[in-house]
């Protein structure tokens, strides 16, 4: 599915926007950085509570093509500037990780 298509299914809102018309193949939802770098199938969108930096590197590393920040929390400054920089989408929503989840199955994910 397309992440544009998930953005308006689901009402994520976009912080920072690279390519919206890449394929979301699969989701993952994890905070722990060494466990999404070692689970997260690469096309998927991550669902994390991680605002940080560092989730750009990991994000890049697996090959993540989006990622969602849940529970209304906000981007660090630094981690939306790198995003722009490296090509990564941002997004966030004031959803749960397990309530995004939903959203998002609902929307077609499988």
């Amino acid at each position: 599915m397309l992440l544009s298509e998930l953005i308006n299914k689901c009402g994520f809102d976009v912080v920072t926007a690279n390519d919206l018309n890449k394929e979301i193949k699969d989701g993952y939802v994890g905070d722990l950085l060494s466990d999404v770098m070692g689970n997260a199938p690469a096309e998927s969108i991550w669902l994390t509570v991680q605002s940080h930096v560092n989730i750009l590197a990991v994000a890049t590393i697996t090959g993540v093509k989006a990622i969602l920040l849940c529970n209304g929390l906000s981007y660090e400054e630094e981690t939306i500037e790198k995003a722009k920089e490296n090509g990564i989408t941002l997004l966030a929503t004031e959803k749960s990780s397990f309530k995004a989840c939903m959203s998002l199955f609902e929307a077609g994910l499988r």
